[in-house]
């Protein structure tokens, strides 16, 4: 496929782009600083700001699908998903978070009183932009939230799926960028979320 890859320098946009990268995808790597993304195999490294939109538009345009891996809390999401929309690729896969992951007691994480501060603006934000997602028509979206530990690792790619439980195991909830990789492009390539927000875990 052709993929446009947004976000490719950042800790989990570096580990999508190797996967993708590694199963023979063409992709356009998109960043600010597009001398940080690596020189890899089918891969086409270019600038493009989300400020200027038409030109954002243009970078992304002709592509299969186009997967974002921005920070919620400094993306405006309005802006992010109507340019998408404008440039007519219909796939498109979103880098979430797991603050509105459910607990076995039916509530989010974000609510519970000891989530981190720290965390608070950027969790706050992907909620929204998953609920913008939702009510959004026109895009075959997919929406993949990590475990509540999202960390560099190995790539095992062993790990399971849920829809909208934060997934838990005796040593915690925790999933490597490697390996939510490795389950962001097997979504991509058989897509079984349309419309639908998921999450990985070990």
């Amino acid at each position: 496929m052709k993929v446009a890859l947004v976000g490719a320098s950042g800790n989990a946009g570096s580990r999508l782009l190797q996967e993708l990268s590694d199963r023979n995808h063409t992709v356009t790597a998109i960043a600010r600083n597009p001398e940080r993304i690596a020189d890899l195999p089918g891969v086409t490294a270019m600038s493009a700001d989300l400020a200027d939109t038409p030109a954002f538009v243009t970078a992304i345009t002709g592509h299969d699908a186009v997967i974002s891996a921005l920070p919620f809390h400094t993306t405006d999401a309005d802006t992010l998903i109507a340019a998408v929309q404008a440039s007519g690729v219909s796939r498109y896969l979103v880098v979430g978070g797991a603050g509105s992951l459910k607990l076995p007691s039916g509530e989010r994480v974000i609510d519970q009183p000891d989530f981190p501060d720290a965390y608070r603006p950027e969790a706050s934000a992907g909620v929204a932009f998953l609920a913008k997602l939702k009510s959004t028509q026109g895009l075959e979206w997919t929406f993949l939230s990590p475990s509540a530990e999202f960390v560099p690792g190995n790539r095992t790619g062993v790990f399971r799926l849920s829809e909208d439980d934060l997934l838990v195991t005796e040593h915690g909830s925790r999933i490597s960028f490697e390996d939510f990789a490795v389950a962001m492009v097997d979504e991509l390539e058989s897509p079984r979320h349309i419309r639908r927000r998921f999450t990985v875990g070990y």
